[in-house]
């Protein structure tokens, strides 16, 4: 599909395009267009841009993974097709591995996705060998490398889903997940939760990092219920007419 860039909507149909083809290659899971689909949902209430308790999060974000001793990024289908070039940077920006970690694993999924990153610059890509295995988590997810997310302080969770989040929290670890939906177990569960877009809060982050973000004590409650608000004060404005419709009444 050819997109205009003059197109209201050209962003947002531009990832849609991405994940669909993410789709034919194999490197999305068919279910990947549908927790696509509820981000998207959750994106409109925030304008499609970076809300102010996002930025803050971004800026706490950085500073975690930039002190961590062993940082890592988790990197699923729906992300490496959306922000492939933005992980690399970001791992270059703090130092942190990338992993691949699957709900819906299969080696062929792996190695697209390990390709892909690969192809935007990533030098090393953890997942293929998971010989290691997170406590809790009966299904695929639960594998893991043991030069990763087994051993990171820090991990980086972009597009999760909460029992894992849950079960990285209990091993002790600091989870920094990026979640459109605020109400969600993942956002709920995490340290720091960026309720923006992956594409937006990647590269945020890497920003920030270079700047040098300091550690600063964090509210994730606080930052959420700020998030929140901000949803709905928008939705409030949504309801109010800039001007009337039918200046003259109703046509016809």
């Amino acid at each position: 599909m050819s997109i205009p860039p003059s197109h209201p909507r050209y962003q947002s149909l531009r990832m849609r395009e991405k994940i669909a083809e993410g789709v034919t290659r194999g490197i999305v899971h068919p279910t990947g267009l549908i927790a696509h689909g509820r981000g998207e949902a959750y994106d409109y209430l925030l304008g499609e841009q970076t809300i102010s308790p996002a930025a803050k999060a971004e800026r706490a974000a950085a500073a975690r993974m930039v002190n961590a001793s062993h940082p890592v990024i988790s990197v699923n289908g729906n992300t490496a097709v959306l922000a492939s070039e933005a992980c690399v940077e970001l791992a270059d920006a703090t130092n942190a591995a990338l992993e691949v970690n699957l709900f819906h694993r299969s080696e062929e999924r792996i190695q697209k996705i390990v390709g892909l990153l690969e192809e935007h610059g990533a030098s090393q890509v953890l997942g293929m060998d998971a010989d290691a295995r997170i406590p809790g988590l009966d299904h695929d997810r639960g594998q893991c490398s043991s030069e990763g997310i087994a051993r990171a302080d820090v991990v980086l969770v972009p597009l999760e889903d909460g029992d894992r989040c849950q079960a990285l929290r209990a091993m002790d670890k600091t989870v920094i997940a990026v979640d459109l939906n605020p109400l969600s177990r993942t956002a709920q569960a995490a340290s720091v939760t960026i309720v923006d877009n992956v594409v937006r809060a990647l590269p945020a982050i890497a920003r920030y990092a270079r700047q040098g973000a300091a550690m600063e004590p964090w509210d994730n409650h606080a930052c959420l219920q700020e998030c929140r608000a901000a949803m709905c004060r928008l939705l409030r404005l949504s309801d109010e007419p800039e001007e009337e419709p039918y200046p003259g009444g109703q046509p016809g």
